[in-house]
């Protein structure tokens, strides 16, 4: 177990959040409630305060019903509030093991959908990341386009000079794809467009440029992945990539892989970015998540490396064992609400001065926020 951190705890919970001012509030005629509140972007606003982007997961409270499993979706014109429907699935098509989603039966492929759909909130917190000031129903972020009618998802926010970008990851029957978003303080977002066209759900920007780019990491997904040689170090799978751009909207991938799974370490068998790489004396630190198999999910932990600040394909350190792990002490008072245990998912982090601020998800349910030393990382 990694050593305890003083200030640890949730600020955000699946109660908080206050569903008749959600987005799809009066669309539906049936009940919807808060399946997670979790995933946040953090970011720190020019205030001072710090501000989560809060993936609010809002599911139906009875998704199977005669006969059948339901979906929420999006529907209306590209750039409207459209609107939210159901689509019924006969059940004995369908797979409904996991709680948050169920799966096609027949067609050659795997196909998916949702028995929720996810909206992003914008929740301001004080300086320290301790206590909630205000929560901006009036800046939620929420599909609109065909692109998202399955909704919005695990917001990651970097500030590049004196902007703000967002990373998301839109779903849909078209594709899972990354779409941007743009601020000028923070607080406003603005649709860019999408970025990356194939299934990629943890695309983190650097804060700050390498050589005049943008730099960010990618995680492409597949079901086919080609075997390292036997005896290597490395082992087939997802890993995280890496890709330049000159503006943030066009992004080559880098020929260089990034950081990969390893033989030895049965946690990277599933691996992904977490909070974008924030630049310290040492290079970029990177908090990403590795995911040991176990049961459905698995076990999903953070973890830590720095990266060469000119070339971050050059892995400089990593840290011996997890960063943050899940912690059941944290989520005892909300046990009636959880369906998931052993997931913490670190998705931002900020700097206050001899520590910095990390924001994750705590078993898909509320948002968790750590204080982290920076001797932690320190070489010595």
């Amino acid at each position: 177990m990694p050593a305890p951190f003083p200030n640890d705890r949730l600020v955000f919970v699946p109660d908080d959040v206050d569903l008749s001012r959600s987005p799809l509030a009066g669309h539906l005629e049936t009940e919807t409630y808060v399946l997670g509140a979790f995933n946040p972007g953090l970011t720190r606003l020019p205030s001072g305060n710090l501000l989560m982007m809060v993936r609010v997961a809002e599911a139906l409270r009875e998704p199977i019903r005669d006969g059948h499993v339901h979906a929420i979706r999006w529907e209306g014109e590209d750039g409207t509030e459209g609107r939210y429907v159901l689509d019924a699935w006969p059940l004995e098509q369908a797979d409904t093991a996991d709680p948050r989603k169920f799966m096609l039966r027949g067609g050659g492929y795997k196909v998916m959908a949702l028995t929720s759909l996810s909206w992003l909130l914008p929740v301001e917190l004080d300086a320290a990341g301790l206590d909630v000031l205000a929560v901006h129903y009036d800046r939620a972020v929420a599909p609109r386009s065909s692109l998202q009618c399955y909704g919005v998802e695990d917001a990651r926010i970097s500030k590049v000079g004196e902007s703000w970008l967002m990373t998301t990851c839109s779903v849909s029957p078209e594709r899972q794809s990354t779409t941007l978003y743009a601020s000028e303080n923070g607080l406003d977002w603005r649709f860019e467009d999408i970025v990356l066209d194939h299934q990629n759900k943890d695309m983190l920007i650097f804060e700050g440029l390498i050589g005049g780019y943008y730099w960010a990491q990618t995680r492409p997904l597949g079901d086919l992945y080609f075997a390292y040689p036997p005896g290597s170090e490395w082992h087939a799978g997802p890993s995280i990539n890496l890709a330049h751009s000159p503006d943030a909207r066009f992004w080559k991938p880098g020929r260089k892989p990034g950081i990969r799974p390893r033989s030895d370490m049965p946690a990277t068998a599933r691996m992904g970015g977490g909070a974008p790489p924030i630049l310290t004396d040492e290079g970029w630190l990177t908090l990403w998540h590795g995911v040991e198999p176990k049961e459905i999910v698995g076990i999903y932990r953070t973890y830590w490396s720095i990266l060469d600040r000119d070339d971050p394909s050059r892995i400089l350190r990593t840290g011996d064992g997890p960063l943050i792990e899940a912690n059941p002490a944290l989520t005892q008072s909300l046990a009636a609400q959880m369906y998931l245990h052993d997931v913490v998912f670190t998705t931002g982090i900020a700097d206050a001065g001899d520590h910095y601020i990390a924001a994750s998800g705590e078993a898909d349910l509320a948002c968790r926020i750590t204080h982290i030393p920076k001797s932690r990382f320190s070489a010595a």
